[in-house]
């Protein structure tokens, strides 16, 4: 079964850091490109940082300068890495995949994990 799982979110005061992770499982052979979006409080579901295999990377205007993503496709895992913190920041994190294609040539155009929250607030 492909899936995507995400760790590392949590509560943490304004001006903090926090480091997130998303794994990809089930044989998968390759991956287009990882990111991460967030939904916060009231909000719709928006772009945070995207990176292709190629090491591409694409950021939302209000994280650049404060989070920074990286990517390990070998091992089919991405990261992002958070800091200076602000409450606006509070949201679900949900990892998402892009063009995934399974050692079977099973292909899945997109990708989500359940999500993770983070909560920042004093």
């Amino acid at each position: 079964q492909v899936q995507l799982a995400e760790s590392g979110g949590g509560l943490v005061q304004p001006g903090g850091s926090l480091p997130l992770s998303c794994t990809a499982s089930g044989s998968i052979y390759s991956i287009y490109s990882m990111g991460w979006y967030r939904q916060g409080p009231g909000n719709g579901r928006e772009l945070v940082a995207t990176i292709t295999s190629g090491g591409v990377t694409d950021y939302a205007d209000s994280v650049k300068d404060r989070f920074i993503i990286s990517g390990d496709y070998a091992k089919k895992m991405v990261y992002l890495q958070m800091s200076n913190l602000k409450p606006e920041d509070t949201a679900v994190y949900y990892c998402n995949a892009v063009n995934a294609v399974t050692i079977s040539m099973n292909r899945y155009p997109e990708l989500w994990g359940q999500g993770t929250l983070v909560t920042v607030s004093s």
